[in-house]
């Protein structure tokens, strides 16, 4: 079978188990999950879409979410896109609709806070320049290491010019999908985020000092962004009709322009100087303790939505630095889970469903791919997750105590964690040292989420709940068998 008919065949195969074209009302995905807008949550068979082969899990917010893991997700979405439109007419739409109302709204009700909400719209801002970071990052650790062996001296510039061209004008994509999200014309708030780094802000002055090319960086093009959208909605309301076309992106990039020049510049570039500070200030003298308490909390954050919250702060800090030093210390709470599911694999040997899960989840685990253990192992038993977050913050512990021995280490990218992340990763000593610290952090993360869970993951009753005799569909063998159905005459 051919790769795309491998993942047409996933597509298909998870269509009918999420009530079919018609009750799919949007089709989204982000690194790992493919998200569904549902009509009617009823209609999904969870169980049934849990056994796929190719389904790691699934996670249930303001859409459904279906765990396929990195590059998969980026294939079959595409897949489910085209079954959805081709089989969409045949359904009533309408009807499923109307029928899943009431369960959609109570659903949204539920995840719908102002604070969420906000998180969401910055994940959206976000979240789809990942993959340039990533191959913008990569090819900088490649460029970087060709020109430590003194190789290609010929190519490097080339590699450089690659790596740097996206960071340069990341302002631009930011201002771009800002707009977008917030609800308006995204190619004025890419305009006016391309004041940022035009070099010819260098000749301006504001608040006693000469601005320079980038200052305020993303924080300063979402702010510039958010008020372009405000000033192009005012204008729409307000200005005539038949002068709209003219007047609304002038007054937009116009009163927008002004303000980022002569203000949000300064301060976007003032806030962003400080969360610069304050994560080395952090690392340099609480490293240790930092990095514990960074790693031993990432993974409630991800349950809780709220690590959302600190992707600007990596961007930020990528911007500035080359690297953002949180996401290793970060990336350890996928280590504490990868070794609390390997304790769980040896606490529980009559469970084959489980065992089952865990042998199917741990390669996704090593590289960095969390949810299956998250919702198919850890959380569900309850106190394993707790040992898991503990082995996170073990090995957030031992990255950040290099910190503070003066050994950063830090990612060019955002997205990747585990043994994903050995390609981005740089630092301020050479790039063998710093690939011993993240995979020393990964190892403590490993061993320490291991023996926490082993020794302390289970009660007696939960053994005695869950180490029994199971299939690897989850029966347990001391099941009684299911009563003959009566035969009506």
């Amino acid at each position: 079978m051919s790769t795309d008919d491998k993942n047409r065949a996933i597509a298909a195969a998870i269509l009918p188990l999420v009530g079919g074209a018609g009750n799919i009302s949007s089709v989204a995905h982000c690194m790992t999950r493919l998200r569904l807008g549902l009509r009617d949550r009823s209609l999904v068979r969870d169980e049934d879409l849990k056994a796929l082969p190719s389904v790691m899990g699934v996670v249930e917010d303001d859409t459904y979410q279906i765990v396929l893991g990195p590059g998969t997700v980026a294939r079959v979405t595409p897949e489910f896109e085209a079954l959805v439109a081709e089989a969409a007419p045949q359904h009533a739409a309408e009807d499923l609709a109307s029928q899943g109302a009431a369960i959609k709204a109570a659903q949204k009700a539920k995840n719908a806070t102002p604070f969420k909400l906000f998180l969401r719209r910055i994940a959206n801002i976000f979240v789809p320049l990942i993959p340039a970071l990533i191959g913008c990052g990569i090819i900088a650790g490649l460029n970087g290491l060709l020109v430590n062996l003194g190789w290609l001296p010929s190519v490097t510039p080339a590699l450089a010019a690659m790596a740097s061209g996206f960071m340069a004008l990341i302002a631009v994509f930011v201002g771009y999908n800002t707009a977008k999200e917030f609800g308006g014309t995204a190619i004025l708030g890419g305009a006016v985020a391309a004041i940022i780094v035009f070099p010819g802000v260098a000749k301006i002055d504001a608040f006693g000092q000469t601005l320079s090319p980038g200052q305020g960086g993303v924080l300063g093009a979402l702010g510039a962004a958010v008020l372009a959208v405000y000033v192009e909605k005012w204008c729409r309301r307000w200005v005539l009709e038949a002068l709209d076309v003219l007047v609304t992106p002038t007054l937009t990039v116009l009163v927008s322009g002004l303000v980022t020049i002569f203000g949000l510049m300064f301060v976007a570039g003032e806030i962003s100087r400080a969360i610069g500070e304050a994560a080395d200030w952090l690392l340099a003298n609480a490293g240790a303790g930092a990095g514990f308490l960074l790693g031993g909390l990432f993974l409630p954050l991800v349950m809780l939505g709220l690590h959302q919250a600190l992707i600007p702060i990596h961007t930020t800090l990528i911007e500035q630095q080359g690297y953002t030093v949180l996401l290793p210390i970060l990336a350890m709470a996928g280590a504490g889970q990868v070794g609390a599911a390997m304790a769980v694999y040896l606490k529980l040997p009559r469970n084959g469903s489980i065992r089952r899960t865990i042998k199917s989840a741990l390669p996704a685990g090593f590289l960095g791919v969390g949810e299956p253990l998250i919702y198919g192992v850890s959380l569900p038993l309850g106190r394993p997750f707790v040992t898991a977050c503990v082995g996170g913050a073990f090995g957030g512990g031992f990255v950040g105590l290099f910190s503070m021995l003066g050994d950063k280490v830090g990612s060019t990218a955002i997205g990747p964690s585990g043994w994903a992340l050995f390609p981005l990763l740089d630092g301020n000593k050479g790039l063998g040292e710093t690939i011993a610290i993240y995979a020393g952090g990964l190892l403590v993360g490993y061993l320490a989420g291991f023996a926490a869970t082993y020794f302390f993951g289970f009660s007696k009753e939960l053994l005695e709940e869950f180490d029994v005799e199971t299939d690897e569909e989850g029966v347990r063998a001391d099941a009684p068998a299911p009563e003959p159905e009566l035969v009506k005459a």
